[in-house]
């Protein structure tokens, strides 16, 4: 081989980076023949008919909207009941509590379900390596566990509708992070859109009575750092063709062991014993099980319907949050803000409909 063609070889880039390496050895040091995925080429040959499908697959698109919608929705709630309301000031013990549940509960699937088989293949066939959990899945565990604990601590800072109203400009977020790593394309129509979801964000912050800039900086950086681990996911989806549960049952353990790490000079272990008493274990259990339950309707909402009806859906848990926090929690909405965020879901819904 030439000097070259091996300088050529040896140059890095963002994509290269994370791109899929030949020849690795197999994840767990796994043998290359796979029984698992032999079954499951038995399973697609013998495809049931829509008569002998599980319930929750026959079931119409309208059921997991619902279930996705309220569970997000209960979840958001009860994570601000017990942030702020309880007293228990520390979002870092409640999110390694819910990752510790995720990791288990993923693991218990993939021993008596078909549900994580994805995974059992990738490692089956070796596309899942040491090599390739370390440079993939570790660096977007590290963001998504920064981005959970920043969005759990601003329930802290700020209400439950003003997040919200911030978070529309997710969409916008991920697409500059997208056009940064030249993975999309910026136009004039494009620019004008997110030029109209950011009037209406700033409008509607303007309108906050309740508005404290750490947490708006804070809700800012934690919808920057989402933005880039969901480019991150893009790629990794690309390459392998992870469903969402199987991508949680590998990235789970790493934000476990992220939390972990972050837990003992910021909150220390003993706020679980804390939490007990505060909150208590029955809360804690149900509030794991929430969370779980949000990934899997997730996971079913994304296979019945297309990205379309998951943005309107997210659209409209959006105004029912808003709506829940005025009448239930009493948060304080502006005729301002309101005006902000109607102008800022126009350019959202026009945004995933160009």
């Amino acid at each position: 081989m030439s000097f070259s063609k091996e300088k050529e070889d040896s140059s890095f880039t963002f994509q290269s980076f994370f791109q899929e390496t030949k020849e690795q050895p197999l994840f767990n040091q796994r043998p290359a023949p796979s029984v698992g995925a032999q079954r499951m080429d038995k399973r697609v040959d013998e495809e049931p008919a829509a008569g002998d499908k599980p319930l929750w697959q026959r079931l119409p698109a309208w059921v997991p909207i619902v279930c996705w919608i309220g569970t997000s929705s209960f979840v958001i709630l009860q994570n601000k009941h017990i942030l702020s309301d309880l007293g228990f000031h520390h979002p870092v013990a409640l999110t390694t509590i819910h990752l510790l549940f995720q990791t288990v509960a993923t693991r218990i699937l993939r021993k008596y379900t078909g549900m994580v088989d994805k995974a059992k293949e990738l490692e089956a066939t070796g596309k899942m390596n040491r090599d390739v959990f370390f440079r993939k899945i570790v660096p977007v565990g590290l963001l998504f566990s920064a981005s959970l604990v920043l969005s759990n601590w601003v329930y802290l800072r700020l209400t439950v509708s003003f997040i919200q109203m911030i978070k529309a400009f997710t969409p916008v977020s991920v697409l500059l992070v997208s056009a940064a790593f030249k993975l999309k394309e910026l136009n004039q129509k494009i620019m004008a859109i997110v030029a109209c979801i950011s009037l209406g964000v700033a409008i509607a912050s303007y309108g906050e009575v309740e508005f404290e800039l750490l947490g708006f900086l804070v809700q800012a950086l934690a919808i920057g750092i989402e933005s880039c681990r969901l480019v991150l996911v893009q790629i990794l989806l690309q390459g392998f063709g992870l469903d969402p549960i199987s991508s949680l049952y590998y990235m789970a353990p790493v934000c476990l062991a992220v939390n972990s790490v972050i837990l003992l000079p910021v909150e220390g272990f003993q706020v679980f014993s804390n939490a007990i008493e505060q909150v208590g274990l029955f809360t804690l259990f149900g509030n794991a099980c929430m969370t779980f339950a949000l990934n899997l309707s997730s996971v079913w909402l994304i296979g019945k319907a297309s990205g379309l009806v998951l943005t309107l859906a997210g659209v409209l848990k959006d105004i029912l949050l808003i709506a829940g926090s005025f009448f239930i929690l009493g948060s304080s909405i502006t005729t301002i803000q309101i005006f902000g965020y109607i102008i800022a879901l126009a350019g959202l819904v026009a945004f995933k409909m160009q």
